[in-house]
């Protein structure tokens, strides 16, 4: 294993490095005094990994002594409606990345001492007002098939004695991308309500502590299942308030089930707006990670 030197020149590999997760983290690793190291698909740098998904190939050379590596690539899930053909792109793109990425680092001479693999919250599936711990069972459902099969691909690090942590993310909460971006302009017009009866759960995280979490994990000793949600929850009706009360605007016309049924597809609008998750950060909680903005309203202040 490569030795641990955390914010002391880590070299830290970052896949779907210029996603909004993946811009975030980099800057933060930069600025602790560690050094990014991109894995991307074309035009890569002077220290860039490059891979291939589709060939099955990856610059083993250059990932050899990594100290951490934390995967983020897959297809967006609102990208398109759910085609036969978009499912398909949404699984492979994590299931083979995961799996090319999990193998190549298991026969590395100089194995990096943690994989923080992308994962999200959508495993819990359409669960009510129960609320969703690392230890809840699967629930039922694409994405739930999608996140256990992406889970599962990561077994190879795991068989390799790499310390893993499957990060399951909330709502991201940040102006440069995700629902909040989309949401914005709406909501400062003066239109943005709450979607169908407000009643269903949405587990959120704000991008500082959406980042900070992840390299608590990669400082830390957590593997397996991690949460990264925020530790309050909120239904859709109070995000809704929240987000309108932060920015000044009224939030009492409700947008219409069809409306977003139209835009996303009906399979997709139900799992990604409707189902309601209401996860806790337990592992996250136990292992004293301090939230920034543990609150909706302390987040939408930062974030706007």
């Amino acid at each position: 294993m490569a030795q641990r030197t955390y914010g002391r020149g880590m070299k830290i590999a970052i896949s779907g490095s210029s996603g909004l997760i993946g811009t975030a983290l980099i800057e933060a690793i930069t600025r602790r005094g560690d050094t990014a190291v991109r894995i991307v698909r074309s035009s890569p740098g002077p220290n860039d990994v490059l891979w291939d998904i589709s060939a099955g190939t990856i610059d083993t050379e250059k990932l050899n002594g990594v100290d951490a590596v934390v995967h983020l690539a897959g297809e967006g899930i609102g990208e398109a409606k759910w085609s036969a053909d978009q499912k398909k792109k949404i699984l492979e793109s994590r299931t083979l990345s995961t799996a090319l990425l999990a193998d190549a680092l298991a026969g590395l001479d100089q194995k990096p001492s943690v994989f923080v693999s992308g994962s999200a919250m959508g495993i819990y599936g359409d669960r009510g007002d129960a609320k969703m711990t690392e230890q809840s069972d699967p629930g039922t459902g694409f994405l739930v098939d999608v996140v256990t099969a992406w889970e599962a691909a990561a077994q190879p690090a795991i068989d390799a004695g790499i310390r893993t942590a499957f990060i399951r993310t909330g709502v991201v909460l940040s102006t440069k991308g995700g629902a909040l971006k989309e949401q914005l302009p709406f909501f400062k017009m003066g239109v943005g309500g709450k979607i169908g009866d407000g009643s269903q759960y949405w587990s959120w995280i704000s991008i500082d502590d959406q980042v900070g979490a992840i390299l608590h994990i990669i400082d830390g000793d957590l593997s397996g299942p991690v949460n990264l949600t925020a530790p309050n929850p909120v239904t859709n009706a109070v995000f809704t308030t929240a987000l309108g009360r932060a920015l000044g605007r009224p939030t009492f016309l409700p947008t219409p089930k069809f409306a977003v049924d139209l835009r996303l597809g009906k399979e997709a609008a139900e799992a990604m707006l409707f189902w309601s998750t209401r996860v806790i950060p337990a592992a996250l909680n136990d292992s004293g990670y301090q939230f920034m903005h543990p609150t909706i309203d302390e987040a939408f202040e930062a974030v706007l």
